[in-house]
């Protein structure tokens, strides 16, 4: 595709995830503003529109992807419907940039790079965290040699369960398979993955256990996988999203011969390393909108000034690692 120099944004659902961490960086990134903004709900598309200076708002996601104003389309819909909207987008010849996960399931997420591949228009996704300071001082420490070979990686999370979650006449779409792929884990575990991917390359062997033990709603509660990297790295991963506060944790440790990294994914605590020398603490704050150093990249790209990888390709492992160990494939 040609270089574009302004882009000129359309958004597909204006939730929770818009209002913070990518919405607003839209607009404070040079050549990039929004255009349009569509929901299914009218009247939440045209609040969103008003509050936010927005053009245009729709509640048919055809007519935005088809307004002649909008030439990048950004997807931020539960997982179940991204492989569709991309799809659409792409075919109308739409630079498309679409919310974690990449899709539902790893089969969608191969139809989406089918279609990039034959269409030739990219499809970008929001594995923002790879471009935050916070993680890329745990890749520098761990490609310094700080902690010397890594031998063994594990990620440890577990959180009690929401409020919204013992409400029985409405669960929250997270936790309804169809709409999220599955529970919580499908929600927050793409994250984690997709962070030591990025630093030890893909993984190639995965085996899960998942279990629903709080019976709140059908979906998965408590997952257990073991994994290896194509370098033969061995790591494990627990996950448990109705325990009790006590036992809270937003943990991931790289083990290595020469000391030990430990850091979290969601909370940001300081990073902890440590060494024979002994623990050192280190704080590296992230910018006000956390996708916004994401965000510029994809710009940049679609400008023809920058060349962005975190595309539907480099995303599609991520699902694949996830359907492995909740034995979807």
């Amino acid at each position: 595709m040609a270089n574009i120099t302004e882009i000129k944004w359309g958004f597909i659902g204006c939730g929770e995830a818009t209002e913070k961490k990518s919405g607003p960086a839209f607009n404070q990134i040079p050549g990039s503003r929004v255009m349009a903004v569509m929901s299914r709900n009218a009247e939440r598309a045209q609040s969103y529109a008003e509050r936010h200076h927005i053009p245009r708002w729709y509640s048919d996601p055809w007519k935005l992807i088809n307004d002649p104003d909008v030439n990048a389309i950004y997807i931020a819909t539960p997982p179940s419907s991204h492989a569709t909207y991309a799809i659409m987008a792409m075919k109308a010849g739409k630079t498309v940039y679409v919310e974690k996960p990449l899709a539902a399931s790893y089969a969608d997420s191969q139809r989406i790079n089918h279609i990039s591949e034959q269409t030739g228009v990219k499809c970008f996704v929001a594995y923002y965290r790879r471009y935050l300071p916070y993680f890329q001082k745990v890749k520098e420490l761990v490609e310094s040699g700080a902690i010397g070979k890594v031998i063994n990686v594990q990620i440890r999370f577990a959180a009690p369960p929401r409020d919204l979650d013992y409400n029985q006449h409405d669960k929250p779409w997270r936790v309804q398979r169809d709409i999220a792929g599955g529970g919580y884990f499908y929600d927050l575990a793409p994250h984690q993955i997709d962070l030591l991917q990025t630093i030890f390359g893909p993984i190639t062997r995965v085996h899960g256990f998942s279990q629903n033990r709080g019976h709140l709603y059908e979906t998965e509660d408590t997952v257990s996988a073991a994994f290896e990297f194509a370098d033969g790295l061995p790591g494990s991963g627990s996950w448990c999203f109705v325990a009790h506060e006590s036992a809270s944790t937003d943990r991931i440790e790289l083990i290595g011969d020469k000391g030990q990294i430990c850091f979290s994914v969601f909370t940001y605590t300081p990073i902890a390393l440590h060494t024979e020398t002994g623990r050192q603490e280190i704080v590296i704050p992230n910018p006000e909108y956390v996708q916004m150093p994401l965000i510029k990249n994809i710009v940049e790209h679609i400008q023809g000034k920058a060349i962005c990888t975190c595309d539907s390709v480099s995303g599609t492992g991520v699902n694949w690692v996830l359907d492995r160990i909740l034995k979807k494939i």
